[in-house]
C-alpha cells in the first residue's frame, strides 16, 4: 500500500476523487434536502386545499346530518388510500370518518387556525382546524400516511449514492489520467537528469513544456548543473595545479639527492644539499599549510574570533615587516589605513599580508604602494594599490583560483605557490566581505570590502 501511495499520479487521483465526493456529497445533501422540503411543502398545501374543499361542501349541505347519511362523498374526495378524514361536532361526535388505513384516531389540539401536527413515529401528517356552520361547531382532522413519501424519498436517496459512486470513480480515473498526462514532462526531466554524470556535466535540462512552473524548475536546476561543472572544472584544474606545484619541489629534491649521491661529496657539499633541500622543504610545507588552512575555511563550523582592531597599527607592522623587501626592490610602502574594525586580527594581517607581498612582487621598482582605508555607511574598505601596468581582462575572473598565476615568470622560491589570493578570498568569505581586483590609471587596485555589523561576518 506504501509502495502505490508513492506514486504522484495516484495521489493526486485519490485527492481528487475525494474532493469531487465531497463536492458531490455536498449537493446531493443540499438536492435531497431541497426536494423533501418541496414535497412536504405541496403535500401541506394540499391538505390545505382540502380542508377548504370539505369546509365549502359542509356549508353546502342542507342538512349537517348529510355528511353522516353520504360519506362516499368525502371519500372520493380524498383520491386515495393514503389519505384519512375527520369530522366532529362540538360534542365530539363523529359525522364522517374517512380512513382507509384504520388508524386510531388521533387526540389533537384544535384552534381557529389550521394547525399541523405530525405522528412522532413519522407514520403520518395531518391538519386541524375548528369551524363554525350555522352556528354550529366543527372540528376539521385531514391528514395523509407518510409510508409513499418516504419510499420515494428513500429511492431518490439510493440514486443519489449509486451516482456518487459512480461519480467518485470518474473523478478518480480522470485525476489519475490528467495527473498522468500532466507529469508526462517531469518524467522526460528526470530522464534527462539521469543521463547527466561527472563526464556530461555540460548537459542541461530542456523541454517544450508552456508551463511557468517547469520553467522556473528547469531553469533554477540548470543554474546549479552550471556552478556544479565550473565547481568540478575548478576541482579537476586545482588537482592538475597541486600535481604541477608538488611536483616542482619533488623533482628538484630527487634530482639534487640523486646528482649528490652519484659518487662522494664533501661534507660541505652535503650541506649545501641539506640546505637546498630543506628550502624545498619549507616551500611544501607552506603549501600544505595554506591548503589545510582553505580547507578550514571552507567549513561551514568554522568560528571567528572577532575583536575590534586598529587598521592603522595593524597595516604599519606589515610595512615595517616588509620594509626591507621593498628596499631591495626601490619601492615605498604608505600606510593610509585610520579607524577600527571588528575582525579575527590574525586573518586580516594574513590577508594584508599577501596583498603587499603579491603587490611587491608584481610592482615596478621606483614605485609607491598604498594601503588606505575608506569608511562607508555599511561596509569599510581596504585597497592595496600598485602602480605598473594592468592585469589583462582574460586573468581577472580567475585570479582567485588556487594555484593560478597571470605571469608564471614571477614565481619566486619563497612565495605562496598561487594560493595567497586563494587565501584572501576565503578570508572575506568568512567575514561575509568581499575581494575585488580592479585596473585603474595609475596602476592595479586591490579592494577588502569588509561588512561593519559583525552579525553578518562569518555566515
Amino acid at each position: 500500500m506504501n509502495i502505490l501511495l508513492r506514486s504522484l499520479s495516484l495521489r493526486l487521483g485519490l485527492a481528487f476523487a475525494l474532493l469531487g465526493t465531497l463536492l458531490l456529497g455536498i449537493i446531493g445533501v443540499y438536492l435531497y434536502q431541497s426536494l423533501e422540503r418541496e414535497i412536504a411543502w405541496r403535500d401541506d398545501q394540499a391538505l390545505l386545499g382540502r380542508l377548504e374543499r370539505v369546509q365549502l361542501l359542509l356549508e353546502n349541505s342542507p342538512d349537517l346530518n348529510d355528511p353522516t347519511d353520504r360519506p362516499e362523498l368525502y371519500a372520493n374526495m380524498l383520491g386515495n388510500m393514503q389519505h384519512f378524514l375527520w369530522v366532529k361536532d362540538g360534542n365530539g361526535r363523529t359525522l364522517v370518518s374517512i380512513n382507509p388505513a384504520e388508524l386510531p384516531e388521533p387526540q389533537v389540539s384544535v384552534t381557529t387556525e389550521p394547525t399541523f401536527q405530525q405522528d412522532p413515529a413519522d407514520t403520518y401528517r395531518l391538519v386541524t382546524q375548528q369551524i363554525s356552520i350555522n352556528q354550529r361547531p366543527l372540528t376539521l382532522i385531514a391528514g395523509y400516511l407518510l409510508a409513499d413519501r418516504q419510499l420515494m424519498l428513500a429511492a431518490y436517496r439510493s440514486n443519489l449514492i449509486a451516482v456518487l459512486g459512480a461519480g467518485s470513480v470518474l473523478i478518480f480515473l480522470s485525476g489519475f489520467w490528467i495527473s498522468q498526462r500532466g507529469l508526462r514532462p517531469l518524467r522526460r526531466l528526470a530522464q534527462q537528469a539521469a543521463a547527466i554524470d561527472s563526464e556530461h556535466l555540460h548537459l542541461r535540462l530542456h523541454t517544450a513544456s508552456p508551463s511557468s512552473e517547469l520553467d522556473t524548475l528547469v531553469h533554477s536546476f540548470n543554474l546549479a548543473l552550471e556552478k556544479l561543472e565550473q565547481g568540478f572544472e575548478q576541482l579537476s584544474r586545482f588537482s592538475g595545479d597541486l600535481a604541477h606545484e608538488m611536483r616542482t619541489p619533488l623533482n628538484n629534491l630527487i634530482g639534487q639527492t640523486q646528482q649528490t649521491l652519484s659518487r662522494p661529496r664533501s661534507a660541505e657539499q652535503y650541506e649545501q644539499l641539506f640546505e637546498s633541500n630543506l628550502e624545498e622543504f619549507e616551500r611544501l610545507a607552506r603549501m600544505v599549510d595554506s591548503l589545510l588552512f582553505l580547507a578550514r575555511c571552507v567549513q561551514p563550523s568554522q568560528n571567528l574570533k572577532l575583536s575590534s582592531t586598529n587598521l592603522h597599527a595593524v597595516t604599519e607592522r606589515l610595512c615595517e615587516y616588509f620594509e626591507g623587501m621593498a628596499e631591495d626592490q626601490k619601492l615605498t610602502l604608505t600606510n593610509l589605513c585610520s579607524g577600527h574594525l571588528v575582525v579575527e586580527p590574525e586573518m586580516l594581517t594574513r590577508a594584508l599580508a599577501n596583498l603587499i607581498a603579491n603587490a611587491l612582487r608584481y610592482t615596478e621598482p621606483g614605485s609607491t604602494i598604498t594601503i588606505a582605508s575608506r569608511e562607508e555607511a555599511t561596509h569599510t574598505r581596504i585597497s592595496v594599490h600598485n602602480p605598473g601596468p594592468g592585469i589583462a581582462a582574460e586573468h581577472l575572473p580567475r585570479l582567485f583560483e588556487r594555484f593560478y598565476r597571470a605571469d608564471p615568470s614571477r614565481s619566486q622560491p619563497g612565495d605562496s605557490g598561487g594560493l595567497g589570493l586563494s587565501i584572501v578570498e576565503a578570508i572575506m568569505r568568512l567575514h561575509g566581505g568581499t575581494v575585488s581586483i580592479t585596473n585603474i590609471a595609475s596602476g592595479v587596485s586591490f579592494e577588502l570590502n569588509f561588512p561593519k555589523d559583525p552579525g553578518v561576518q562569518g555566515r
